[in-house]
């Protein structure tokens, strides 16, 4: 049998992305679906997590295109996928909204700089890439399917001759793609001799607040981390009527939007410094899709600022754990990936392993852009109506946090701090 690696990376700076296509729902329900399954694996202890749900659904469904028999029913089931066919094109609907979204703020700055307005659109860069071993049989069929779908190129490496040429390989294009946030994400001696086919998906994001934070007003203010004394650290603060805003049985949630409004910042915390664990219980794909559309209010935020750059993650064991057996050729000879390439007894795919590697940093960079439009408007209703008080709101404790694309409500980034040094 021949090993198939599935790689996902994500590297976000700052802030978030996206915009609306039709038919993207299968795929950003589905990327909800798995991203909170799969968060519930990994976040079992105390420790910081950074995950890209968009990322991971995106290099499985490209890999689920290309399954038949048991192992594409079990797919399905963990992936939260359709099994009539129309995944492939709501996955390109959906990255073909993102883009979008992306080439919008573009154009909204290149608009307000006439008004000496904010100069930082948002950075966006979605890729996929088949690397194949040269001279395998891989049908036609699921080579265009990728490449018309998933924008998904073929790039053919000798995995035979020289696996560790073939590794560099794979995490010098990650690493050029992410903007060199992502590196080595394959491990020395991961690949080898047996590898055929190696699908990759890399996402970068740089994405400017619609109204930046004043660094002046950063402050160092505690949070209180699991299991010990509250610590100080830097504290970023603004208030704006622009932050969606809900109250929740024993949490919060708050969102702040990115350049264009397409965007944002999701923070879920609990109302008890100790509260995290029962909060990530109540974790649904369906609640992550309400928070796309909370109603603004007056808030005094206050939010920690925080970088995470963790090691590379091998998630083999959670979707085995989640019922994705045959994919990774439990038991010997179950793995059926005959449409990526003929099936034979002795010379077939599966999934040996699958990588993913993320970096996030949130900070007080952004830049206003629609946001001006918006504080006007809100003005005027202001003259009609004496406005409530701000609501004070501190993320002083442990949380979950996502980047939302809001029209569709996919969460391209979901994680939780619970130390933001």
């Amino acid at each position: 049998m021949k090993r198939l690696l599935i790689l996902h990376v994500f590297g976000a700076l700052s802030a978030t992305m996206m915009q609306g296509a039709t038919n993207f729902d299968v795929a950003a329900k589905a990327t909800n679906e798995l991203g909170v399954a799969l968060h519930r694996q990994l976040a079992t202890g105390d420790e910081n997590l950074c995950i890209s749900p968009y990322s991971i659904e995106s290099a499985l469904a490209m890999t689920f295109a290309g399954a038949d028999g048991e192992t594409r029913t079990e797919m399905a089931r963990v992936l939260h996928l359709t099994n009539d066919g129309t995944v492939p094109a709501s996955f390109a609907a959906l990255q073909h909204s993102l883009e979008e979204m992306s080439l919008k703020t573009a154009e909204l700055v290149k608009q307000s700089k006439k008004f000496g307005g904010p100069s930082e659109p948002i950075t966006l860069n979605i890729a996929n890439r088949l690397f194949a071993q040269k001279g395998y049989a891989f049908r036609d069929a699921y080579l265009s399917l990728v490449k018309q779908n998933f924008g998904g190129a073929f790039e053919p490496l000798d995995f035979i001759a020289n696996p560790a040429v073939a590794t560099q390989r794979i995490n010098k294009w990650v690493a050029d793609q992410t903007h060199d946030r992502i590196r080595d994400l394959i491990p020395g001696g991961a690949l080898d001799k047996t590898t055929r086919l190696v699908l990759a998906n890399a996402l970068y994001l740089k994405a400017p607040w619609a109204s930046e934070f004043s660094e002046n007003a950063t402050q160092r203010e505690p949070f209180f981390v699991p299991g010990g004394a509250p610590l100080d650290v830097p504290m970023m603060q603004k208030r704006s009527d622009h932050f969606g805003y809900a109250r929740r049985e024993g949490f919060t949630v708050v969102s702040l939007p990115y350049a264009g409004n397409d965007l944002q910042f999701l923070v879920l915390f609990p109302d008890d410094v100790n509260g995290l664990h029962p909060l990530e219980s109540k974790l649904t794909g369906e609640l992550l899709a309400q928070c796309a559309k909370l109603q603004t209010r007056d808030i005094d935020l206050h939010l920690p600022k925080f970088k995470l750059e963790p090691p590379t993650m091998a998630l083999a064991e959670k979707f085995e754990a989640l019922g994705m057996k045959t994919a990774f050729d439990k038991p010997q000879g179950s793995a059926n990936f005959d449409k990526i390439a003929p099936r034979k007894p002795n010379d077939y795919l599966y999934i040996s392993q699958i990588f993913h590697k993320t970096f996030i940093a949130v900070d007080e960079k952004g830049t206003e852009a629609a946001a001006a439009t918006a504080v006007a408007m809100m003005a005027g209703t202001a003259l009609r109506s004496p406005p409530p008080p701000p609501i004070e709101v501190k993320v002083d404790r442990p949380f979950v946090y996502a980047i939302q694309h809001v029209p569709s409500g996919v969460c391209l980034f979901l994680g939780r701090v619970t130390d933001p040094r």
